[in-house]
């Protein structure tokens, strides 16, 4: 009864989120505000991997912008260099980023606690390190333009409008159905997998490693297994932004880029998916809120979100969620 209970309300919580990202065109005005939802959504996509990594399996990444870039930069470079289409690129990038990640994650996964984070942050210096110097390759500190992307044998363009059956559709609308589609693909097999068995070892991996070890469950294979998920989702997002902004640099790979991205993931509440896309929307429109603040914008972004995790340690989502029960549990019950 209460697997189903959680099933229902995984399906409820899962249409809520189709219908707003439904809704959302009706009430945007112009292109910027498209832009901001096709970013939040990208990147949304992009941390609901990596809570599977960090909320579920308890495993601390600092350089996940790393698998972002090498998304991002596979695309760019095998469109504009090697004469791939843009499909055929971002599965290249995805597979390549699934074996290194594969390579990688089983001897940095053995490491625990902060020499985990550093391990991982390690890695995602590298790679911004190769990205900056490679310079033949990547196009260095100056970055490297990045060809539209095909659907259906049409180019996307931000600028341009297209006939669709019979309806004439803006660039900057098409490309947020098609974030908004990837966030729903990312979530739903989120979803499943973490009602699946290889969810609840995950959360036995978090809870007590050693405890998931003497009930049978192959921790190494399992931390290896969704350092890989986390890795590919990162890669694609990483290959369909590089396409939508048409233009990327190694500041993708930075190490702000993996903090914000693990921010998101604690500020909207780790292990609760729907929470770290609250999260996401959240970092990415506060400094388009505080604008007005100019000089003190960023002490007022470090302001909120300082006292966001002093009063709200469980994060958004989680907090809002116990004070509804809890309100709901105080509130007088009448007779019938």
């Amino acid at each position: 009864m209460r697997h189903m209970h959680s099933r229902w309300g995984s399906q409820i919580s899962f249409l809520s989120l189709a219908l707003v990202l439904v809704a959302l065109p009706f009430v945007m005005q112009n292109d910027f505000h498209f832009d901001i939802a096709t970013q939040i959504a990208i990147i949304a996509a992009t941390v609901v991997g990596l809570n599977l990594l960090v909320g579920f399996a308890g495993q601390v990444s600092l350089g996940h912008a790393a698998f972002f870039a090498i998304g991002a930069y596979s695309s760019a470079i095998l469109t504009s260099r090697y004469g791939f289409t843009p499909l055929p690129a971002m599965l290249a990038g995805a597979v390549g980023v699934a074996v290194l990640a594969l390579i990688l994650g089983k001897p940095i996964l053995r490491l625990k606690g902060h020499y985990l984070s550093m391990a991982t942050l390690g890695l995602g210096i590298i790679i911004a390190i190769i990205i900056n110097n490679e310079g033949w390759l990547t196009g260095g500190p100056d970055g490297i333009p990045v060809p539209p992307l095909s659907v259906f044998g049409m180019e996307l363009s931000i600028f341009e409008q297209y006939e669709i059956a019979g309806y004439t559709l803006s660039g900057t609308l098409l490309w947020y159905i098609l974030a908004a589609g990837l966030l729903l693909v990312a979530v739903w097999i989120a979803q499943n997998l973490i009602d699946s068995p290889i969810g609840r070892a995950l959360r036995a991996v978090h809870g007590s490693e050693v405890a998931a070890r003497v009930v049978g469950v192959d921790t190494t294979r399992y931390k290896a297994l969704v350092f890989v998920i986390s890795a590919v989702y990162a890669s694609v997002m990483g290959s369909f932004f590089a396409h939508y902004s048409g233009f990327i640099t190694p500041q993708i790979a930075s190490f702000q880029h993996s903090i914000e991205l693990i921010t998101m993931v604690v500020l909207g509440g780790m292990a609760s998916t729907y929470g770290v896309i609250l999260g996401a929307a959240l970092l990415l429109l506060l400094p388009q809120l505080l604008t007005d603040f100019q000089d003190y914008e960023m002490m007022m972004f470090g302001l909120i979100l300082m006292l966001t995790m002093i009063f709200m340690p469980k994060g958004l989502l989680p907090t809002f969620q116990q004070i509804l029960r809890r309100a709901l549990r105080r509130s007088p019950k009448t007779d019938p």
